[in-house]
Parts: C-alpha cells; structure tokens; sequence
C-alpha cells in the first residue's frame, strides 16, 4: 500500500449528456513515476495502469485502494490488460516481441512470443473477435474484418497526432459503436464507428501527451485515459 503517493482527483459536474462527455470526473496518478499505460479492471470496478517503474498498480474506482503488482520482467512496460475473468494481467514490454501474462493467483508467469513484423505500434481486439482496429507508426487508425475466411480493410479514422510516441486506441460504447484514442496534443479523440474518418468529440483537460485510453467495459458512458502528465483521468456522463 502507498496510498501517500496517490493523487486523486474528484470534479464536480454541472450538465448532462447522451455520450462520454467533456467533464473529467476522477484523476488518478503517483508523483513519482509516470502513467505508459491504462485499462480497466475485468468488472469496471477499478483501474490498472503500467508506470515507468515497471511496475502494475490497481486502484479502485473510488481510489481509496492501491495496490501493486511485482516488478515485470520487461525493461519497460508498453501496454497492460486484464482478462475478462480477471484471472490474469498481460503486459507488454517495448523492447520485446513478447507478452508476458501474470497470474493473479498463482503469481506464476507465462510468456508469448510474437513474431511481428509489421509497423504496428498498438491494437485492440472487438469483444467478438470479429474487427481488429491497429495503431500504425504512419499515425493511422485502421479498422480491419477478421471473422471471415480473410481479413480485408475496412475504414480509417484520424484527426489526432502521433510522431514520437506510441499512442494506443480501443472500442467501446455502445454496441462498441465508437473508437476512442489517445493523442500526443494532450486530447482524446472519439469516432463513429460507421461514421467515417473525423471525430465527433475532443476531450481536452490533460496536459501532456495521452498514450492510451479504455472503455469501461461496465459502463458504456466512463472512459479512462492515461497521459505523459503523470495522471489517468477518468471521463463520463455529467451528474446533475
């Protein structure tokens, strides 16, 4: 527990709204190392984040809780996920073709080895399998079919800004309607799946690069974003 090196931060808001809106509701953070990466816990109970001490930390979502996990094996950590059984936390290191899976039970690791050769900074999968939506260092979004014999492109999505760093998008919403990314101008950018290539909604309030970004897989309205300002900050419907 190291509850002194945590910040949160709570907003109060003052309109309502039909989607994830401009209003930051809850900040989380630790004044000592930086957030790389961010996503929810597998009940949308709480947050886990990858820091720059290459250390896991989960925090509940009222943020009276912080807990980590121990070191990784990885130099740096690159992206972090759990499970949807909550069983197991995977992490990626930046400069390994691998991915490593910790039990949260047995405390027993076991790790992936990837064979990736494509510019492909960063990706995520659909909850049916079925569209795979990838991060390429020329900047693009692309949304791609992967449930057929083939996988064929489907569309593109921009308007952010990647030159430097590797910036992570996701689905989510309703349906998994919309595609919500980080940016390096302190934004996160938000799409219509089936709307097309500009976003329908700009979330500003960090103050550094935004990295990553993940939809509350249990509540469609809250989003968590993580940025280089050492803080996640938490997005949703505005309470009356």
């Amino acid at each position: 527990m190291i509850n002194k090196s945590l910040h949160v931060e709570k907003t109060k808001s003052s309109s309502a709204g039909d989607a994830v809106s401009g209003q930051c509701v809850q900040t989380y953070g630790r004044v000592d190392v930086g957030s790389v990466s961010c996503g929810w816990l597998h009940d949308g109970s709480g947050i886990i984040g990858a820091m720059s001490d290459r250390r896991i930390y989960l925090w509940s979502l009222d943020g009276t809780e912080m807990q980590h996990e121990q070191e990784q094996r990885a130099q740096t950590l690159s992206d972090v996920a759990m499970t949807s059984d909550g069983k197991w936390i995977v992490s990626v290191g930046k400069e390994q073709h691998e991915i490593s899976l910790f039990s949260r039970e047995t405390r027993a690791e076991r790790v992936i080895q990837l064979e990736e050769k494509e510019m492909i900074t960063s990706f995520s999968l659909s909850r049916d399998n079925k569209y795979l939506l990838i991060d390429l260092v020329t900047q693009e979004i692309q949304l791609w079919v992967i449930g057929g014999d083939e996988p064929f492109y489907l569309s593109e999505y921009d308007g952010h800004k990647r030159t430097r760093f590797i910036i992570r998008s996701c689905f989510g919403g309703h349906d998994e309607d919309f595609i919500a990314s980080g940016s390096e101008d302190s934004q996160v950018y938000i799409w219509h799946v089936a709307k097309g290539l500009r976003p329908c909604r700009v979330l500003r309030g960090h103050s550094g690069a935004v990295n990553c970004v993940s939809w509350n897989p249990a509540d469609i309205h809250m989003l968590a974003s993580g940025s280089d300002d050492r803080t996640i900050r938490i997005w949703g419907l505005a309470k009356k």
